[in-house]
């Protein structure tokens, strides 16, 4: 994708030049360091990318749209540092977590650091759109929290049903996709009722993408996707496949409860294929994808050019990582 790797690029070079900036270089670097370090990372610049495409489709130059993008990039990574603490992850994209380098205390404090920032990126953004812009993020940020919260609660809850799993991934992936698009349209000069159509197009396809993400958890290759295989499935983490075998075949996720490790991977993707589980994920993930599309063609009729975003929404379907 052409215009996928063109908007990386000017991403990529912004935030490159933004880490000379006096802001990253206060004292005590103890705190800003780590803030560094998971900027530079990599990753898809998913979000980021989005509201760059966001300004493009009213017709803005992406540029005017980088200062929200600086905001959901540096919210995202701020989210990443204390999930990995929540999580006791020691590595993310295969290097050490901030909390394993640096300390827990760090970590944290850092972490809210990049929070603050986040709001930050947005004082250089279109006067005119500011007031939208800080309305927005602000709503978009406290459903993450809200999410991540009902993500750790499904931890000690035997049961989860399908609805609020779904409530659960989309505050806390679906709406900062959704987020992204809004405040990159909004920063393009684009109608608030345009806005909402992007936004609701993010929505569905961030639920689409962590669905998706489920599948490539259990039936991926680790090679791939860089994460261990059946991961999920190892920590009985309330997945969507997870829950709708519950509900068909009970019996059989008590019986995968007695295994650990390789042997419970092996059991639970055996009936996951069997029960049918694996093809209603499919399925659900194409029900959300095409909900994405319908969005996204509501956005076309109101005068938004939305091929780009076509061609993107067509990619994450259809990856394997």
């Amino acid at each position: 994708m052409k215009s996928l790797e063109r908007l990386q690029r000017l991403f990529l070079q912004a935030l490159e030049a933004s880490m000379g900036e006096p802001e990253w270089n206060r004292q005590p670097d103890r705190l800003y360091a780590p803030q560094r370090y998971i900027l530079a990372m990599g990753g898809k610049r998913l979000r980021p990318i989005l509201a760059l495409m966001g300004a493009e489709s009213v017709g803005a130059k992406a540029e005017l749209a980088l200062p929200a993008a600086h905001a959901v990039e540096r919210f995202h990574n701020f989210s990443l540092i204390h999930d990995d603490i929540m999580d006791a992850a020691p590595l993310r994209r295969g290097q050490a977590t901030v909390h394993e380098r640096w300390g827990l205390n760090t970590a944290i404090l850092s972490g809210d650091a990049l929070f603050v920032l986040a709001y930050k990126a947005l004082e250089s953004a279109p006067k005119s759109a500011q007031p939208d812009l800080y309305r927005v993020f602000t709503r978009t940020a406290l459903e993450v929290c809200e999410g991540q919260q009902w993500d750790m609660d499904f931890e000690h809850e035997d049961q989860v049903e399908e609805g609020a799993y779904l409530r659960m991934i989309r505050y806390k992936t679906s709406v900062l996709l959704g987020c992204a698009l809004e405040m990159g349209v909004l920063s393009g000069g684009g109608s608030t009722e345009l806005a909402k159509a992007l936004y609701s197009f993010g929505l569905e396809l961030g639920t689409s993408f962590q669905i998706h993400d489920d599948l490539l958890d259990a039936f991926g290759d680790p090679q791939k996707t860089g994460k261990q295989a059946g991961g999920d499935l190892i920590q009985g983490k309330k997945t969507l496949l997870w829950i709708e075998l519950g509900r068909r075949s009970p019996d059989r996720l008590r019986e995968a409860l007695a295994l650990n490790g390789t042997e419970r991977v092996a059991f639970l993707l055996e009936a996951l294929e069997t029960t049918g589980v694996r093809a209603y994920g499919e399925q659900r993930r194409r029900a959300h994808y095409d909900l994405a599309l319908e969005a996204l063609g509501q956005a076309g009729q109101l005068g938004a050019s939305v091929g780009d975003l076509g061609e993107l929404s067509e990619w994450l379907f259809s990856r394997d990582s």
